[in-house]
């Protein structure tokens, strides 16, 4: 008998999970977290390694084929390198990727190489020293720097630079960013601010996914068919018909791509959420302890069907990025 694979009530396949390691961050981002940082969970509560290996089997045999591990920051947890460089040996066909804000990236980049990532993606929303401590409170724009230029050292690739755009802070910045990212082979992705916590969204702040398209320079873009090699993602991508620069942009708030989202989150705790944006969880923790194969299966095959038929469906605006992994 079949196992079958995780299908929703519309006939979306959810192929993609997004696996939260740690809700723990060595960044105060401003529309991730509030200033005072979000209490942490204890570490009895978060899912172990071998917690985490036992959902990526159960979500493989439902038909998952890549998993992208965030946080928080996921690099500040011990241990994470050698558990994907085994989960790359127990499953070499599966693809796994990592987000990050590369501040701990110089360390970890040579066994993050050895652990097989498909993908690596970045988060940087600007290029400014000041700024960037300003948006992320702490952090440290040269620690960011090396992180990239590790990665690139030690052969990762398939690196993207994903910039939340914001008016009125990083707006003016978008030629000298696609500059950055093509001198050191990355693809830059802007991304709509999306209204996850209303104390930090604006409709003022926001920039709408056509305007940034009226933002890029260097002419006419052209918008890439999907099917290439990043068509498993949110963003669309466009092609400069002049120069050849290809950028993405990821427009999820005024053109959201629910129709076609294969997508499921969990969270450092165990919490299976089927929308970025809702705030229904399915807790996993207590069926994976007890390796209930069988219960687990049955859990994502349900919780898959009940996945919205849209973001716009459920409720937002309470919501802290930095809680359910990005």
């Amino acid at each position: 008998m079949a196992l079958g694979e995780l299908v929703d009530g519309f006939g979306r396949r959810l192929n993609y999970v997004r696996i939260s390691v740690t809700d723990r961050c060595n960044f105060r981002c401003t529309y991730c977290m509030p200033e005072e940082g979000v209490k942490c969970l204890s570490h009895r509560d978060i899912l172990r390694y071998e917690d985490i290996a036992f959902l990526c089997g159960a979500f493989a045999e439902l038909g998952v084929g890549k998993f992208r591990f965030t946080g928080g920051e996921p690099l500040v947890r011990k241990g994470l390198v050698p558990f994907l460089q085994s989960l790359r040996a127990e499953m070499p066909h599966i693809k796994t990727a990592l987000t990050t804000n590369a501040s701990l990236l110089e360390e970890y980049a040579e066994g993050l190489a050895r652990a097989g990532l498909h993908s690596l993606n970045i988060s940087l929303d600007t290029l400014d020293p000041e700024k960037f401590r300003k948006i992320t409170r702490i952090g440290d724009i040269e620690r960011v720097y090396a992180g990239i230029k590790a990665a690139k050292r030690v052969g990762l690739t398939n690196i993207k630079l994903n910039t939340v755009l914001i008016r009125g802070f990083n707006d003016g910045e978008v030629e000298r960013l696609l500059e950055f990212a093509e001198e050191h082979g990355l693809l830059l992705r802007l991304i709509e601010f999306m209204p996850l916590e209303d104390d930090v969204w604006t409709k003022e702040a926001f920039i709408s996914g056509q305007e940034i398209l009226s933002m890029l320079p260097g002419g006419r873009w052209i918008k890439e068919e999907r099917g290439g090699t990043n068509s498993d993602g949110p963003a669309q991508y466009f092609v400069n018909e002049a120069t050849g620069r290809r950028i993405g942009v990821i427009d999820a708030v005024s053109n959201h791509f629910c129709k076609s989202c294969n997508r499921l989150r969990v969270s450092a705790e165990g919490g299976l959420r089927t929308c970025l944006f809702s705030e229904n969880e399915t807790p996993l923790k207590d069926i994976i302890e007890r390796r209930d194969a069988d219960a687990l299966r049955e859990t994502l095959l349900s919780a898959a069907r009940a996945k919205p038929r849209c973001w716009s469906d459920v409720k937002t605006g309470t919501l802290h990025m930095s809680g359910i992994g990005g």
